[in-house]
């Protein structure tokens, strides 16, 4: 039976979103009254305390989310909110781009809601675009599946795939026209957004779009912890720019152990006036639609305190794909 309550419940949401009619208050209200009914359909709350929905699951490279993690994404209110906006307005500039072609998606990680299907299809009908799901947690794409069965979306899909998006061969990869990745956390740690560029973006077209088209880590000083309202900030630059960092490796068919080190000169910073650094995870989603600091748990700073006076004179930032995902920093002399 289709869930035509929720159906309306996500039309009306999403269509009052992209109108620019809803307050923040209202959004999140909105969402949560989209995850209740969606933790009905599925039996999956976000919040349980079983094992199985509680672990991360290993990748080629990296983890990807456990369940529950992957579930409460959707209640990252301006994340969702941003990414739906920004995965709209890609699908109607390819239409515009291709008048009449069927526009074909491609989602990797899709978690058990599927939001990006489940909240964004009803909104076209399905000779307008189609979707291709991956998912490496064979509960999570069950669960998508049961959930996209329940609202009569299936006529949306073109397949379901139970595989690992880090070393993942896309059929036809050229029919694709935007590619969704939302597989970050905050500072690129663990997860795969990194190694599934690798291997995922040579496979597309050139015209591929993909969401979030870009990662940046910023590097920032701070006279007082991120508390302190006084704070003020001198602007390093990115540390890491994940599009410019795959691109330097165009043609090299093997994922590398680790990106080019970025190492900053501290003597030239005036660092004996700041006492904290400051590392910032900013989404580039699509087009203007950004995601900055504090909108997401994605772009939580991290903080770092100086112990003055310094011993050292570099900073030495490494990214390393393994043996764990994770940005390393180290000091020198």
């Amino acid at each position: 039976m289709i869930e035509k309550e929720t159906i309306s419940v996500i039309k009306k949401f999403t269509s009052a979103l992209l109108e620019n009619s809803l307050n923040q208050a209202e959004i999140e209200k909105s969402l949560n009254e989209i995850h209740a009914h969606f933790q009905r359909i599925t039996d999956i709350t976000g919040f349980d305390s079983k094992i199985e929905h509680l672990a991360a699951v290993p990748t080629a490279k990296g983890k990807a989310l456990g369940l529950n993690h992957a579930a409460q994404c959707l209640l990252d209110h301006k994340r969702t909110v941003k990414f739906l906006q920004a995965i709209v307005a890609a699908i109607k500039a390819k239409q515009k781009e291709q008048p009449g072609e069927v526009i074909n998606l491609f989602y990797a990680g899709c978690g058990p809601y599927a939001p990006f299907i489940t909240l964004v299809a009803p909104l076209f009908h399905c000779e307008e675009v189609q979707f291709s799901l991956l998912e490496i947690n064979k509960k999570s794409l069950d669960s998508s599946k049961r959930l996209i069965n329940s609202l009569g979306l299936n006529d949306y899909i073109q397949e379901f795939y139970l595989e690992d998006a880090v070393i993942f061969d896309v059929q036809n990869a050229d029919s694709f026209h935007i590619l969704i990745s939302e597989t970050l956390d905050a500072l690129l740690y663990r997860e795969c957004y990194v190694p599934i560029l690798f291997n995922l973006l040579p496979q597309f077209n050139e015209n591929i779009t993909l969401i979030p088209e870009n990662v940046l880590i910023n590097l920032s000083l701070a006279t007082q912890t991120k508390s302190n309202q006084d704070s003020t900030e001198y602007n390093v630059g990115s540390i890491l720019n994940v599009r410019e960092s795959v691109a330097s490796y165009a043609g090299v068919r093997q994922t590398p152990s680790n990106l080019t080190d970025e190492k900053i000169d501290l003597s030239t910073l005036e660092i004996k006036n700041y006492e904290t650094i400051l590392l910032d995870t900013q989404v580039h989603i699509y087009d203007d639609i950004w995601l900055n600091r504090n909108e997401s748990q994605l772009t939580q700073p991290l903080g770092i305190k100086l112990e003055h006076p310094l011993q050292y004179n570099t900073i030495i930032f490494t990214y390393y794909l393994e043996p764990e995902i994770e940005l390393k920093c180290t000091f020198q002399q």
